[in-house]
Order: C-alpha cells, then sequence, then structure tokens
C-alpha cells in the first residue's frame, strides 16, 4: 500500500468530534462509539498527540514537539486508519481539506487519475462553511476551500487554472483515494448494481440511515433541534375559505360487528384499475373512508408548546404531518372539484374548481395507473405539511415522511376493501400541480402520494 506524504505546508487535526487523552502508559483517542487505544509510545509522542488534541499542526510542528523521537510512522497511522483531518495548502493558503468520518478504503495502486472523472454519486453543495464534495459510499468528505479547485471536478486536466501542477496531481489523487473520481466515464455505469441507483436516491438513503457518517444521536432523529427557536407549526392546517361540506359519520360501533375480518381484508385487497362509472361512490362512502383512515381522534399537549394528534394509523412522535385532497371527477351527491378534507372537523372545505388546469394535471397524471387511460372517480392526494415532523426530527424526516405515506396507503388499501370499495395508488403524482392547485409554499406542503379511490367494476 502507498505511504501517505504531507508537504511542509500540509495541516493534520484530529477530526471532527475526535479527542485524545494521554496517560504515561500510552494514549486513547475517543469518538464515540469509536475508539482506540495506542500502548507503547514514547514521550516525544505523547507530545505530538497533545498538540494535535489542542490544535492543528503541520508534520514538522509535530515532529518539533516531539524533539527527538520520530512521528511520521505515528501520523501516517492515524490517517491511513482515519483519526485525521488533512488540510492542503498552497501558499499560505487553504486549499482543501479531506475530512474522514469513517475508517479509509485500502488506497489503490494505479490510479489513472488525469483520465479519471467524478462519479455519478458525488455531490457538491454549499453548506454554512462553503463548497462540501460528498459521496454516499465514501468515508469521508472533501471540503473545498479554494473555488479555483471547483473547476478540476469536471477532471483534472479540464481547467487552465495558476495552481501549481503538484497542487492539481494531489489534488486529483486525493479524490481517487477517497472514491470521487472513477477510471473513466462510464464506470459508474457497468453493472446492474451502480447503475440502477441514481444519485438523489443513494445520498437520500444514506443520508436518512445510521451508518459510519451517523453514528450518534446527536444530531439525528427526534432531536427537537427547533424547540426553543421556533414555534412548532400547529396540528391544525389553516381552513380554506370556502363553505365546508359536512360528512356524515359512520357508525364504528356498527362496523365493529358488520367488517369484514383483517384477515379477509388483507387477503382480499387488491388494486382496483377498473371503476364503474354507471354507479360511483357516493359521498357517505367517501366520507366514512376519510372518517376511518385519517380524522382525528384526539389532541394532547403534554409538554408546552408541543400539540400532538392521534388518527387510526400511526406517526411518528404523532405529529400527524399528512393531510389528505379528495379530487373528485365522479362521486355522487358531490360536485366536481378539488377539496380538503378537515380531519378535526370532518368535512370537506372546497380548494379548486374541477375544471381548473392545475386540477386537470392531477387527474391526468392517473393515465398511466388506470386501465385504458381511465379517469378516476376520487383522487386521493396526500399532502405533507413537512414542518410537522422537520421541527422534531433531523436528518430523517423526509424518510420518515414517506414511511407514513405507505402506512397511510395500507390503511386506506384496507378500509376500501372493508367498504367493497376499489384501490389502486399511484406510483408518481404531479407536485406542480399540487402546489399550484392548493396554493401551498411547497418547502411548507408538498405533495408526497396519492391513490384512486371507486367503484370497483363488475367483475
Amino acid at each position: 500500500m502507498p505511504t501517505l506524504t504531507f508537504s511542509d505546508q500540509t495541516r493534520l487535526a484530529l477530526r471532527a468530534g475526535a479527542t485524545c487523552v494521554t496517560t504515561p502508559a500510552g494514549a486513547i483517542l475517543l469518538n464515540p462509539p469509536n475508539n482506540q487505544k495506542l500502548p507503547g509510545l514514547t514521550k516525544g509522542q505523547l507530545l505530538a498527540l497533545k498538540t494535535l488534541n489542542q490544535r492543528s499542526a503541520t508534520l514538522a510542528e509535530l515532529s518539533q514537539a516531539a524533539g527527538e523521537d520520530d512521528v511520521t510512522d505515528l501520523v501516517e497511522r492515524l490517517a491511513t486508519e482515519g483519526w485525521l483531518a488533512v488540510t492542503v495548502r498552497d501558499g499560505g493558503r487553504d486549499l482543501y481539506s479531506v475530512q474522514p468520518f469513517g475508517r479509509p478504503r485500502p488506497r489503490p495502486d494505479n490510479r489513472p487519475i488525469w483520465s479519471a472523472t467524478l462519479s455519478k454519486f458525488a455531490v457538491l453543495h454549499r453548506d454554512s462553511d462553503g463548497f462540501v464534495l460528498e459521496h454516499p459510499l465514501s468515508w469521508c468528505d472533501v471540503r473545498i476551500h479554494d473555488p479555483r479547485l471547483l473547476a478540476l471536478l469536471d477532471g483534472p486536466g479540464a481547467a487552465d487554472s495558476n495552481l501549481p501542477i503538484a497542487v492539481k496531481t494531489q489534488f486529483a489523487d486525493d479524490l481517487f483515494r477517497c472514491g470521487f473520481l472513477v477510471a473513466d466515464t462510464d464506470a459508474d455505469d457497468h453493472d446492474f448494481t451502480t447503475r440502477s441507483w441514481s444519485a438523489p436516491d443513494l445520498w437520500f438513503h444514506r443520508r436518512s440511515t445510521l451508518g459510519e457518517r451517523i453514528v450518534t444521536w446527536e444530531h439525528f432523529g427526534p432531536t427537537k433541534w427547533a424547540k426553543g427557536q421556533f414555534p412548532q407549526p400547529p396540528a391544525r392546517k389553516a381552513a380554506y375559505p370556502g363553505e365546508p361540506i359536512a360528512l356524515p359519520t359512520p357508525d364504528l360501533s356498527a362496523l365493529r360487528e358488520t367488517d369484514p375480518t383483517l384477515t379477509a381484508v388483507l387477503e382480499d385487497r387488491i388494486s382496483t384499475r377498473e371503476f364503474d362509472d354507471t354507479a360511483p361512490i357516493t359521498v357517505a362512502q367517501l366520507g366514512e373512508l376519510l372518517y376511518r383512515t385519517a380524522r382525528i381522534r384526539s389532541t394532547r399537549s403534554e409538554v408546552a408548546g408541543e400539540e400532538l394528534v392521534s388518527k387510526p394509523y400511526p406517526s411518528g412522535g404523532s405529529v400527524y404531518e399528512l393531510e389528505l385532497y379528495p379530487v373528485v371527477r365522479h362521486v355522487a351527491g358531490l360536485a366536481p372539484g378539488m377539496y380538503h378534507y378537515d380531519s378535526h372537523e370532518h368535512v370537506l372545505r372546497p380548494v379548486a374548481a374541477a375544471d381548473s388546469p392545475a386540477v386537470a394535471k392531477l387527474v391526468k397524471s392517473t393515465s398511466a395507473t388506470l386501465s385504458e387511460g381511465a379517469q378516476p372517480q376520487v383522487l386521493l392526494v396526500m399532502g405533507a405539511r413537512t414542518g410537522r415532523v422537520m421541527w422534531t426530527y433531523e436528518q430523517v424526516s423526509y424518510a420518515v415522511v414517506l414511511k407514513h405515506v405507505g402506512v397511510l396507503m395500507q390503511t386506506i388499501y384496507l378500509a376500501a376493501t372493508a367498504m367493497g370499495l376499489g384501490a389502486c395508488a399511484q406510483g408518481f403524482g404531479d407536485t406542480e400541480a399540487f402546489v399550484t392547485a392548493t396554493g401551498v409554499d411547497e418547502l411548507e406542503e408538498c405533495s408526497v402520494g396519492s391513490i384512486i379511490i371507486g367503484s370497483p367494476a363488475p367483475r
């Protein structure tokens, strides 16, 4: 395995979150849950580690702190095992930093860096500290301090900059070593496993799960990070101004006696793609379905400033961010149009007219789902008031929303089956049409799922 080399200007630091405790018998590197003992160190090496524990330093500065003791092997060990963040500099200026969060992968011996190209999975974005390059399968991030390096991401030889050739070479070599460069433009598509994944899918998958990057709950999961900074978005969405349409309330006690068994509805559930427009779903049936699946059963506040909800389906943290919007084309007893289901009052509130272009687009999006491009009797669009989840959860919030969509989908499927209705979930929808029709800010509420409901065609 090739050895790591550091220029005179390169600065070394313990990786983010790591500390080093030194004792006369050795040292312990701490970055819970990853800890590592370093026994048998010389006095000079311990002094070098104390320096790293206080600040970043060059290899020369660490050698000076160690006196006559050699620290080269120790520093290389720390780097190859992922304990050191390395900042490459030139002319007294920070160029980029390799910031590990896991153990580095084996370093390839033959690296065609000048013919390599950026992996399709690499993602460049900005945060509060500037540009950062990430790869969902890498063991590190590369933070770019000097914008001149951005042009080199299109290929080490793609840009004519005033950076020294040695800097370009090292940058390309580090990108290849860290997994951001691939040998040629088609390297990510040579086999099914890499070609089948898109960059946003893989990035989202790794960013919303535990792993090398995320090993603690400090900024992950139900941290309630926004508490004390922002008020929790209310459980109840502001009502649309139209006159509400009251829905019949089903007798749940009677349904307990007459409904088919859970086993029956699980076994009988199918996706219905043909519906009977001669005998469409009624407003009473639509009201019953909404009541059984999505009504507010109760609200509570266990902590000041936090409002929790109960509905028939489960929701992480009891925040219940999902809203249902029936897009009605053909329902007996109900005018066509887009409505919002007010789950607090069990009423429908008009949102948009049936002939509005945005509503027409929502209906048209079902043509690939239903047989022969038929139009739905009712399309239930699921909107997510994302702030309800994002106020509580960090990094996993959108993944939690999608899990809730699946839970609500199944709840609607089973209730519809019990009622003798047909249902068919959509794998996609028109997000822009939803925003236009509802007049919402997409960063506050967005469509995340939809399911077609109606009276099934006779078999």
